[in-house]
């Protein structure tokens, strides 16, 4: 049975001399591998379209375990992040991590187009430390372990200062900080920010300015809160981190 699919390479790998295993998700099945024949042959009518980041069109027989890509068309050009070692990095990011995030053959419409907006913005030149903290909030509620970012987690009081308790997974207001020695001290417009990037829809999202000093205590807050929950250790995170050492 042919399947035709939306889809983003998230994945690949190569297969012996001249194929390639690629990780497609797509808008209709979700998460599936395919085997591409013949991809790594320079001549190949699939070597362009089963590069990392290719958003196209894609036809592949169905199987109960990995499937096989027939035809492949692109769709949206990202030249701009294949071109760019730091749009690179950054979309290999995401891409990782959502795939760590979901699970296979589980479609899900909403997952696809928030990451194919995610990569459009990237390559389109939105702020990349920007969208990596969005897609981070976002990919927390897909692993079960999002932060509360509405009111106070101990008592619920809603104000606009507060600080960042990773122990208690959330908010904590001025009187209940007391509760965690170790809180993280952050301005009214950062909390505000961890609020945003959690509801915000991808779709609408325009030319976000942030402050240098306000992005520090975003990335303290998320970088910690996935160390303690997550569990999850990713090469691209660790190369994007070396990037921005130097």
């Amino acid at each position: 049975m042919m399947l035709k699919a939306e889809g983003i390479v998230i994945r690949s790998i190569d297969y012996g001399e001249s194929n390639k295993i690629i990780t497609l998700f797509t808008k209709e099945f979700g998460k599936v591998g395919v085997m591409a024949r013949g991809a790594k042959k320079p001549k190949s009518r699939l070597a362009s379209t089963t590069q990392l980041f290719t958003c196209g069109y894609f036809l592949f027989q169905k199987s109960t375990k990995l499937g096989t890509l027939q035809q492949a068309e692109v769709l949206t050009p990202l030249r701009m992040i294949q071109s760019d070692i730091i749009k690179t990095a950054y979309a290999a990011y995401f891409v990782e991590l959502l795939d760590k995030c979901t699970e296979e053959r589980k479609s899900s419409t909403a997952i696809y187009e928030f990451l194919y907006y995610s990569l459009v913005y990237l390559n389109e030149g939105i702020d990349e430390q920007v969208l990596k903290y969005i897609f981070e909030m976002k990919m927390l509620i897909l692993l079960g372990i999002q932060p509360h970012v509405n009111g106070c987690k101990s008592c619920g009081v809603l104000d606009e200062k507060y600080s960042f308790s990773i122990k208690e997974g959330g908010f904590l207001c001025k009187r209940c900080s007391r509760i965690d020695p170790r809180t993280l001290h952050i301005s009214e417009q950062t909390a505000k920010l961890l609020r945003v990037f959690y509801y915000i829809d991808m779709k609408r999202l325009g030319n976000v300015s942030v402050k240098q000093e306000t992005k520090d205590e975003l990335e303290k807050v998320i970088s910690n809160y996935y160390e303690e929950y997550s569990g999850l250790y990713l090469k691209s995170k660790k190369f994007l981190n070396h990037l921005h050492s130097f």
